[in-house]
């Protein structure tokens, strides 16, 4: 079990052999104890050469992303400008964050992982699925299986140990399971970092679950009927268990907020990229509350 989750943290780490390597040391994995959280917050700055790393990862997103639009019209050009705007918040944030992971929770089907792979793209982070963790850790496929074989009780258990050893590493874009946030010792976990709400409307989470099934999603996948009306469903009734949970976040991305800034009636019109950048200014706004909550405190002594 430790192997499979040693092996998955060699393969999500941009960097193969430098100290953002995880490596296991009795837990799940761990980042090697000779590099001090100095030596980390020294990677962030301008003049380090791991910057220009994170330059070049920066630019190929910028190409990567532009490159999935015709290249032609609004849409190129729109492409392009989010891809600058990325870039630049991205430039903005990193050096405050020094090295504090981003948790992403919200509900199932609310794009963690897109958003999550852009962020950790474009910040130099590594990246993790922690349902994709809890899967290596017990040897099964999918979560459907481990529900299936298991219970959920168990897929929880597991889920707290996998957050439980993320919680203890740096530079990572973690993931979420949409029923991470139903324990209290999660969030424990997670606010050793920064955690981001992904809030989607139930509409749109439903209707992106039925565009390609539940087979992946066990809490959905049960009885017949119309899948759109059955996602609703149930939807609806996970976000009422949880939605208060969601609000311990630090803080909140609102795809409605998002599509009405841009002009759309719809939040499927908004690509992947704009969430990323809006996900980066609430992140900045959060760094600077604190910071200022901090200093207000210090002179206060």
């Amino acid at each position: 079990m430790m192997e499979a989750i040693a092996a998955l943290s060699l393969q999500s780490s941009p960097w193969i052999g430098s100290e953002r390597t995880g490596r296991k040391t009795g837990g799940f994995f761990r980042i090697p104890s000779g590099f001090s959280d100095e030596r980390r917050v020294k990677t962030l700055k301008l003049g380090d050469s791991r910057w220009s790393r994170t330059a070049v990862g920066s630019r190929h997103l910028e190409l990567k992303i532009s490159s999935s639009y015709k290249k032609s019209g609004d849409n190129f050009n729109n492409s392009v400008d989010e891809a600058l705007i990325l870039k630049r918040k991205s430039e903005d944030v990193l050096p405050y964050l020094n090295g504090r992971c981003i948790y992403l929770v919200g509900m199932m089907g609310s794009g963690k992982t897109t958003v999550g792979k852009i962020l950790s793209e474009v910040l130099g982070y590594s990246f993790f699925d922690s349902d994709k963790l809890v899967e290596q850790a017990v040897g099964i496929a999918s979560i459907a299986q481990i529900f299936k074989e298991h219970s959920e009780a168990f897929f929880r258990d597991n889920e707290s140990k996998v957050l439980r050893d993320l919680s203890s590493m740096h530079r990572l874009v973690v993931a979420t399971g949409g029923g991470a946030v139903i324990r209290p010792i999660n969030w424990k976990y997670m606010k050793q970092g920064i955690t981001i709400w992904l809030d989607v409307p139930l509409d749109a989470l439903a209707r992106r679950i039925a565009a390609v099934g539940t087979d992946s999603r066990p809490l959905l996948h049960q009885g017949s009927g119309d899948p759109y009306k059955k996602a609703f469903v149930k939807l609806t009734t996970l976000s009422e268990q949880r939605g208060k949970a969601y609000t311990n976040a630090d803080a909140r991305v609102s795809l409605e907020y998002i599509a009405a800034q841009q002009g759309h009636g719809d939040v499927s019109a908004l690509t992947p990229t704009a969430i990323a950048i809006e996900a980066l200014m609430k992140i900045e706004c959060f760094l600077i509350e604190n910071a200022v909550v901090s200093n207000s405190s210090h002179l206060q002594e």
